[in-house]
């Protein structure tokens, strides 16, 4: 068993084999039947991220979907939150709808949970972006089917940037946009899904490095994971 950190902006790391666990350091490996958890001691901000148990299986390193770790707040003053939907298309009833929630200048990670009509769903995909002050800017999407997103059902996007405080929400439901509104208001719209079309592609290319530093990482076989 391995446990790996992945920082916002950085590359996934291991942190622990859980084989030398009869030396002691800051992390733990506490096993249970099917289960494996993670201790930490002296915990500090510098230990916020997302942690990844793996094990090996034959040559082939299987690894969770990840926890997780917010130490402090991750919010700051120019943080902000920001759902991008599709354009309306009323003869598109199939294929799948992107949506992507945006989380702009925060100082570490944050945890993004989606729900349709109140209904969780699976994770979303994050990527992240790294300014040259050392904030964050954080996308995270999903893809549903087209039919469920012309359906009408409310779709709601919630980011938590720290443990205890409260989170921010935002909605949508199809279709995104009015076809009575204002001619401006129509180009604002534009320019801002072409500006957040160009992360997400600029998102997508950078997390390449993440999919080559994992061995085989394609398994769905997931593992228990505390932190």
């Amino acid at each position: 068993m391995f446990w790996y950190l992945r920082r916002e902006g950085e590359k996934p790391t291991c942190i622990k084999r859980c084989l030398d666990d009869k030396n002691v350091s800051k992390f733990t490996c506490k096993h249970k039947t099917r289960s494996s958890t993670l201790e930490i001691s002296n915990i500090q901000k510098t230990d916020s991220g997302i942690y990844y148990c793996a094990y090996l299986d034959s040559s082939y390193l299987l690894f969770g979907t990840g926890s997780a770790l917010i130490v402090g707040d991750s919010y700051t003053s120019s943080s902000w939150v920001m759902l991008l939907v599709p354009f309306p298309h009323d003869n598109q009833v199939t294929g799948t709808a992107n949506l992507a929630c945006v989380i702009h200048g925060v100082s570490g990670p944050v945890h993004v949970s989606w729900s349709v009509s109140g209904e969780l769903q699976e994770q979303g995909l994050t990527r992240s972006l790294k300014a040259k002050d050392g904030s964050l800017t954080l996308i995270n999407h999903i893809s549903v089917p087209m039919d469920t997103w012309t359906s009408g059902k409310n779709f709601t996007c919630e980011v938590k940037f720290n443990s205890s405080g409260s989170s921010v929400k935002k909605s949508t439901r199809y279709p995104a946009t009015s076809s009575t509104a204002h001619p401006s208001g129509c180009v604002r719209q534009t320019v801002r899904y072409a500006v957040a079309i160009f992360l997400v592609v600029l998102m997508v290319s950078l997390s390449l490095a993440w999919s080559h530093c994992c061995s085989n990482p394609g398994s769905n076989r997931l593992c228990p994971t505390g932190v």
